[in-house]
């Protein structure tokens, strides 16, 4: 297994331009009442910069990787809902739940269903069960089935990534310990948008959104670089 300290040294400097772009949306803070292209192109900016991360490793490395490309795929949809979600008050709520949706499609297919780790399956199900009975009282219109079917993408899509860990038969590695990571963050971000948005006023929501947003894309795309590192690693025995 790759030592994390090689893979810190290798894949941090190629994510400087993503920790930068975060910094520029935190710090400008643009207001959310005023929607513009300036503010969507800050707010997808570090998204652009994970493209970029994966694409540093070689396009021919993308392209070859069927999960690699499956969360290449996944990050541009995300940027799409991200576009999409600027303008949420003007009617485009739903077409960025419709991006992230399909975005949960590609991430769980790049995770991919081996091993199966029904257990954790189970848990997910009740968890996800659990928040969609608390925020169905809060839901209405059409709302009702969507944020169902999309509450059943993100728990099948973090069901995916909690079962590439199996810590009892240390077969885990920090590529799926960084998936997994990600994909819970994804779920807690999803989480405080539907209780906000929803329920009622979460203090300080657009500063957990966010955080816990780039952090979980972050993750979930360090998660791709497995497939490199052990291939460069088989390269050098």
């Amino acid at each position: 297994m790759v030592s994390p300290v090689t893979v810190v040294k290798s894949e941090g400097p190629k994510l400087v331009p993503f920790f930068k772009a975060t910094c520029v949306y935190f710090v400008l803070w643009l207001p959310t009442s005023s929607p513009s292209w300036f503010s969507a192109l800050i707010k997808c900016l570090p998204i652009f910069c994970l493209w970029v991360f994966l694409l540093a490793h070689g396009i021919n490395f993308v392209v070859a990787h069927q999960s690699v490309k499956r969360i290449f795929a996944g990050l541009i949809f995300s940027a799409l809902g991200d576009a999409f979600l600027i303008w949420q008050e003007q009617g485009y709520f739903v077409h960025g739940l419709l991006m992230f949706a399909i975005t949960h499609i590609w991430y769980s297919a790049a995770f991919g269903m081996k091993p199966l780790d029904l257990r954790a399956g189970i848990v997910m199900a009740l968890i996800s069960g659990f928040l969609y009975t608390f925020l169905y009282s809060y839901l209405s219109g059409p709302f009702t089935y969507l944020v169902a079917v999309y509450t059943a993408l993100i728990a099948f899509m973090g069901w995916r990534a909690i079962a590439g860990i199996q810590l009892c038969n240390d077969l885990w590695t920090w590529t799926k310990l960084s998936a997994c990571i990600g994909a819970v963050l994804f779920i807690v971000s999803d989480l405080t948008i539907a209780v906000n948005k929803f329920c009622f006023p979460v203090p300080c929501s657009r500063a957990v959104i966010m955080a816990t947003y780039y952090a979980a894309q972050m993750l979930i795309a360090l998660s791709a670089v497995e497939i490199r590192d052990e291939s460069d690693f088989q390269k050098k025995k």
